[in-house]
């Protein structure tokens, strides 16, 4: 029994790491994302793996960690190639062409990533000792390297410079770009820039010194910083540190972490664990948008960071601190005064957003100046030695953090008659924001004897350890399998929270809030029970069991893509069938291009998103999935103004097996103005119903016009009532300009070239033959052309 756990664990240990198979890629191979911890590239020293790691569910990246088997490959990341856009589980490869280029493709062949490089020579992909994945010719020439395009790991020996910066990912577990630069700016001096959804400012150096007083050098256009192996950092303007374990050549990595600190992080060689040898900043709450706005922050390295909210104001997403609070009240601006109050609030301090800076001020001066400006939220007191007390009125509450050593107070501007005295505070569960610096010590050897005996006894409590949870696992399996067979499906399979109808109709405060409304059902906005904004749609009579039902959510949690809504949970209770969504703040395109707030080029990326995602669906996801029903209402807007596409599950789902056969609907489905000709004259449905829906709504985002709308109440000409595709096909008579057909919102600026093209894209799209019509992956590849002519397809 002995043996074989120990065999068991031996080999499980070995299947984390890289397989020595592979040291380097030659011209016409290529690595499969299906054989990921097979098809590998290993450095000659064995440190280094280059090859597919997943990041989530059917989703992968291409990139370069470190071999050990300790821990996760995500943990060890030092480089991505696509971190923005992962590619599927299934078809997804990276190949090194004979024309030179080093590609990876998606599932649909569609190059996701590309070297951008070309030679008639020999080509080779191999990994360095130091980490660097090099494509080089048979003479050594580096055609490209991993080094020169960092994303947020520097290794020893790799320089950042004036053509690179590194992004934080988004969080621990997305991996994709978040908020936080390191780079150089224009100025020559090596700075940390929080770049959030809605403001930017710079953090690092300390904003309110000069650069000779925060010991920075700028008349230096070198512009170069570089960790060597010793742990000696340096840059050309003159900022230099040492690691705490400076003078060993130990594995190392600095990365910007995903709150904004910069960390060198070393490997104990006899522990094989990673611990944290230097860090830049300590007071993590000097970091910009750690918080958000409205919200203060509070760190000790006992409890870590903790955001709280502001009296009168709510967390406004309780899973990202970075979205801040919202405030709980409406502040009038009727030229009432007396409608406001102030909070007073010490040891507060928010950095930036002042309206009004008043030297040697009163109290009341400062609580007239803000009362005279309905946008002020509050104001900043502070006594400043010779000049008596400063006074700062604030546009924004951002950048807030409690300190003992401050000596000013800030004063909350709140609605009069109302008390809000209760403060929301939750810790933040960050570890890189609170592990405290590790320091080796030299201790006394201890006893041989005594370390063999807590050796023996250590391994014997690993084995009865290790059987203890297979036998555990094995119970709790059996008992989830029981479970869900007796109701008739698993529910593991489905990998969403399942909420009661109760939970819901409270949420929804009776589901009062109505947000939409659509063929399958009305979407009413709601707030969960963690406090996260939530759109609850709310399916029509249900006419489907719950197994069939579970069947298809289980589906939908199978896909992942940035540009479809994200789907939180579900009910299946009684008659009643729910989905939970992610809320969205900017609503839907219908609504956007109604309000004439969307300029060419958001107009441009949200025609590119959901390209992109519909040819996620037809062709990359596991299953064969038609909308059935693309309009603007369906098409969600994020904070960042990026698409996500809604109600994409339960219109029709097929095995990729009938692909290629004419498939069939029981009834109609789509809405007016969009659908297709094949529902109107019963003609075999296929993916091809998208892309012509596709093509109208490129044609509305163009012209700003509805499907259905009469050509005479678009130009004001009294001629036929034709739809809006003969119009414009009239108005560009072959040239595609858009000079005739463009929205009046954005006729005077607009990109002529990038609109061309999207009418271009729109017109093949909305052909009345469906074989006339291009693919949504051959949508994309249009949209994403560089080349100088939009007419050449």
């Amino acid at each position: 029994m002995a043996f074989s756990i120990s065999l068991f664990v031996l080999l499980m240990l070995l299947s984390l790491q890289c397989s020595s198979s592979l040291l380097s890629l030659n011209k016409g191979s290529s690595l499969s994302v299906e054989k990921h911890s097979e098809d590998v590239i290993l450095s000659k020293n064995q440190m280094f793996c280059a090859g597919f790691v997943q990041l989530a569910q059917n989703a992968f990246s291409f990139g370069v960690w470190f071999n050990e088997p300790h821990t996760n490959n995500t943990n060890t990341l030092v480089w991505m190639a696509n971190r923005q856009q992962p590619v599927n589980g299934k078809l997804s490869k990276l190949c090194l062409l004979n024309s030179g280029n080093l590609v990876l493709l998606d599932a649909a062949q569609i190059t996701t990533w590309s070297s951008n490089t070309a030679s008639h020579t020999q080509v080779t992909l191999l990994l360095h000792d130091d980490g660097n994945l090099v494509l080089r010719d048979s003479q050594g020439t580096i055609l490209w390297q991993s080094f020169d395009s960092p994303t947020d790991t520097l290794l020893p020996g790799q320089p950042l410079t004036r053509f690179t910066q590194l992004v934080s990912s988004r969080s621990e577990t997305n991996h994709s770009s978040g908020f936080y630069k390191l780079l150089f700016d224009d100025d020559n001096v090596l700075r940390l820039i929080y770049d959030g959804p809605y403001v930017s400012s710079q953090y690092w150096p300390v904003p309110w010194i000069l650069i000779w007083q925060a010991g920075r050098f700028n008349y230096n256009s070198t512009r170069i910083a570089v960790l060597d192996s010793l742990g000696n950092f340096t840059s050309s303007d003159n900022y230099f540190f040492s690691t705490n374990d400076y003078g060993s050549v130990v594995p190392r990595r600095l990365k910007l972490d995903c709150d904004g600190n910069v960390r060198v992080y070393s490997r104990n060689d006899k522990s094989k664990q990673w611990y944290v040898s230097r860090q830049v900043i300590f007071d993590a709450c000097s970091i910009h948008g750690i918080c958000g706005a409205n919200s203060t922050c509070d760190y000790d390295h006992e409890r870590g960071r903790r955001c709280s909210c502001l009296p009168g104001y709510r967390v406004k997403n309780h899973s990202d601190w970075s979205y801040g609070c919202e405030p709980m009240f409406d502040l009038t601006c009727d030229g009432n005064e007396s409608n406001s109050t102030f909070l007073k609030i010490q040891g507060v301090e928010f950095y930036g957003y002042d309206h009004n800076y008043v030297q040697n001020s009163t109290y009341m001066n400062c609580v007239n100046l803000c009362l005279r400006d309905c946008n002020c939220k509050g104001f900043q007191y502070r006594y400043d030695g010779d000049q008596g007390f400063s006074c700062y009125t604030k546009l924004e509450l951002r950048n807030g953090r409690r300190s003992p050593s401050y000596n000013g107070t800030i004063y909350l501007r709140l609605p009069n008659g109302n008390s809000f005295s209760k403060v929301e505070s939750v810790r933040v569960d960050d570890h890189v924001c609170s592990v405290m610096l590790h320091k080796d010590y030299v201790r006394k050897p201890a006893n041989r004897f005594v370390r063999f005996s807590l050796w023996l006894a250590t391994a014997v409590g690993a084995l009865e350890m290790i059987c203890f949870l297979m036998i555990w696992s094995f119970l709790i399996r059996t008992r989830q399998k029981s479970c869900a067979d007796q109701q008739g499906y698993h529910l593991a399979t489905v990998g969403f929270r399942k909420y009661s109808y109760r939970e819901l109709e409270e949420a929804t405060k009776g589901f009062s809030e109505e947000i939409g409304r659509g063929g399958g059902g009305v979407v009413y906005k709601g707030i969960l029970s963690d406090q996260r904004h939530a759109a609850i749609k709310r399916l029509y009579e249900a006419k489907q069991g719950e197994g069939e039902f579970l069947a298809e959510v289980s589906i939908i949690g199978r896909l992942n893509h940035m540009n479809l809504i994200e789907m939180w949970g579900y009910c299946a209770e009684g008659k009643h069938r729910l989905l939970v969504y992610e809320y969205m703040e900017n609503g839907s395109l219908a609504q956007k291009l109604s309000s004439n707030t969307l300029d060419w080029s958001k107009r441009y990326n949200i025609a590119l998103g959901v390209a992109r995602v519909l040819a996620y669906l037809h062709e990359e996801c596991l299953e064969w999935i038609l909308h059935c029903d693309i309009k603007p209402q369906n098409i969600l807007l994020d904070a960042s103004y990026e698409p996500k596409v809604a109600d994409f599950g339960l219109s029709k789902l097929l095995n990729r097996n009938t692909l290629n056969k004419n498939s069939s609907f029981s009834m109609i489905r789509g809405t007016r103005g969009y659908m297709a000709p094949e529902w109107v004259y019963n003609l075999p449905i296929t993916s091809k119903v998208d892309v012509y829906s596709y093509g109208i709504v490129l044609l509305e985002m163009i012209t700003g016009k509805s499907p259905t709308t009469s050509v005479q109440s678009i130009d004001g000409e009294n001629s036929h009532n034709e739809r809006l595709v003969t119009w414009v096909r009239e108005k560009t008579s072959g040239t595609y300009s858009p000079e005739y057909i463009i929205d009046p919102a954005i006729k005077t600026n607009y990109d002529e070239f990038k609109m061309a093209l999207l009418a271009k894209v729109a017109l093949k799209c909305v052909k009345e033959d469906k074989d006339a019509r291009p693919s949504m992956s051959q949508v994309v590849e249009m949209l994403q052309s560089h080349e100088s002519d939009p007419l050449k397809y």
